[in-house]
């Protein structure tokens, strides 16, 4: 586990691929649980930890998970969750380049809980939910690109099922149409950076998880960072 940042009120982690954030019907252990070990252990605290899960990434993604270490934390960044004042940034790698180097998208998400998959379209239907992101390429490498995707709404797998809809599935997901999957299982989408208030000093909270030690997220990334520096 390796801890991003941490002080009395709040925790953040970078989250490994095939890690869950909190407990589910698989019965494995979540990285709720493996945090407050680590709380116990690292500050010799007797008795249960208390720690609150303010947010989720899905199973195959990796990056930063913000946790509450105090009721008061959790109280505050439940709402600024809810508000749209917590900023996330997500680096994804996709196989195919997208139709605009920089583009808005708009879709009309359902998700269908029996095979747990999301749905878009470009007009809304009953049930459906408004959906929005920004994205823009950082970098095109031999055969893959590696695009930074700012989220405007929260809905389950948005980046995912949005991107597959202007023909860039995430490399790895074969659920939203990629062609092959990743040998570890993970798809090649992190959460890279996140931006907030810290819900009880009021300092600014600016964020950033390191790449996966992957050959490729280590090249798409030097390529984003030679085509910043222009």
């Amino acid at each position: 586990m390796q801890v991003i940042y941490e002080d009395n009120h709040i925790i953040v982690v970078n989250k490994a691929p095939g890690e869950i954030v909190q407990g589910d019907k698989t019965g494995d252990v979540p990285l709720s649980e493996i945090v407050k070990e680590w709380i116990k252990i690292t500050h010799g605290k007797p008795g249960n930890v208390f720690l609150g899960v303010v947010h989720r990434l899905d199973r195959p993604v990796g990056g930063l998970v913000v946790f509450a270490k105090t009721s008061k934390a959790l109280t505050r960044l439940n709402d600024m969750f809810r508000n749209g004042d917590v900023h996330k940034t997500y680096w994804a790698i996709s196989r195919n380049r997208p139709p605009k180097d920089s583009d808005t998208l708009t879709h009309y998400i359902t998700t269908v809980e029996r095979n747990n998959k999301s749905y878009a379209s470009l007009a809304p239907k009953p049930g459906t939910k408004e959906s929005r992101l920004a994205y823009r390429l950082l970098a095109t490498g031999e055969r893959y690109n590696l695009l930074e995707i700012e989220l405007m709404t929260g809905r389950k797998h948005q980046i995912r099922v949005q991107m597959s809809a202007i023909g860039c599935p995430i490399r790895g997901d074969l659920k939203y149409g990629d062609k092959r999957s990743n040998p570890d299982g993970s798809i090649s989408l992190m959460a890279r950076r996140i931006r907030f208030i810290h819900p009880v000093s009021g300092k600014e909270i600016d964020l950033t998880a390191p790449v996966p030690d992957e050959r490729m997220w280590r090249e798409l990334e030097q390529l984003a960072a030679a085509a910043d520096n222009q």
